[in-house]
C-alpha cells in the first residue's frame, strides 16, 4: 500500500522562487545591456538554485509499523543507546533534495528551535552545536519519534511549515533546510533498523526501521 500524498507538491519549493527569480532577472538584465557572458553566469546561477530547491513527488510506503526517511542523503551515524532507541543522521549534499518529509503518522507533540553555531554538517558534534529545529511526534500507536533538521556550514536558513498539535501523514514534507545540511531520527525503542551505516536513503521513499512486534 503506498501514499500518494506528494501528488499535488511543487516541482520546486516556493522559498527558492525569490532566488530563481532574482538570477533570472539579472540574466535578463545582462542580456538587454548586451554582456552575454554574465547573462550566461546569472541564469545558470537561475538553473543550479531550482536544483537546490526541487521537490520531487515521492511515493510513500504504507506499510504498517514502518519508519520513512525524513530526507535524502546518506547516513553517516547509526548509534543504538541502552534503552534501545536508535540514532540516525542522514547528511544532505548540495547535489540532494533539501526537502524534509515526516517519517511516520501522528500528532506533532512538540517543535523546539534552537539558535546556534554553523560548523560541517558530517561532524559528529554538529547535532549539539549547529542551528536545529526539532519536531517531536506521537505516533498513531502511541510511541514518541523525533526529527531535527540540522543548519551546516553552508545550509543557513532552516524551514518549519507545521505547528505544534497539527496532525501530519507518513511521508508529508514538514519543511526544508536551504543548500543541504543533516537531518537527525530518533526512533523509539520497539524497532529494528532496516538500513546500515554508509547507505544512501530517499526522503519519503526508504524504510529505515520497522517495529519489531509487526515484522516478527
Amino acid at each position: 500500500m503506498y501514499n500518494t500524498i506528494n501528488k499535488k507538491s511543487p516541482l520546486i519549493a516556493r522559498e527558492g522562487w525569490k532566488f530563481i527569480l532574482f538570477f533570472i532577472s539579472l540574466s535578463l538584465l545582462s542580456l538587454f545591456l548586451k554582456t552575454s557572458i554574465p547573462s550566461i553566469l546569472f541564469f545558470l546561477l537561475a538553473v543550479a538554485i531550482a536544483g537546490f530547491f526541487r521537490d520531487p513527488r515521492r511515493i510513500t510506503p504504507q506499510e504498517k509499523g514502518a519508519i520513512i526517511a525524513p530526507a535524502d542523503g546518506k547516513i553517516i551515524l547509526m548509534e543504538q543507546d541502552k534503552d534501545n532507541k536508535i540514532s540516525l543522521a542522514i547528511f544532505l549534499s548540495p547535489l540532494d533534495v533539501h526537502i524534509n518529509r515526516s517519517p511516520i503518522s501522528g500528532k506533532i507533540k512538540k517543535i523546539k528551535y534552537s539558535k546556534g553555531n554553523f560548523i560541517a554538517a558530517y561532524k559528529e558534534d554538529s547535532s549539539e552545536i549547529n542551528e536545529k529545529n526539532t519536531i517531536e511526534i506521537e505516533t498513531d500507536s502511541g510511541d514518541n519519534l523525533s526529527v531535527t533538521q540540522i543548519a551546516g556550514f553552508i545550509a543557513r536558513r532552516i524551514v518549519c511549515w507545521k505547528k505544534e498539535g497539527d496532525y501530519i501523514e507518513k511521508g508529508e514534507r514538514f519543511g526544508l533546510i536551504q543548500f543541504g545540511s543533516r537531518t537527525d531520527l530518533i526512533i523509539p525503542t520497539g524497532y529494528q533498523p532496516c538500513v546500515s551505516l554508509g547507505d544512501r536513503v530517499r526522503g519519503g521513499e526508504t524504510i529505515v526501521a520497522k517495529s519489531i512486534s509487526i515484522s516478527s
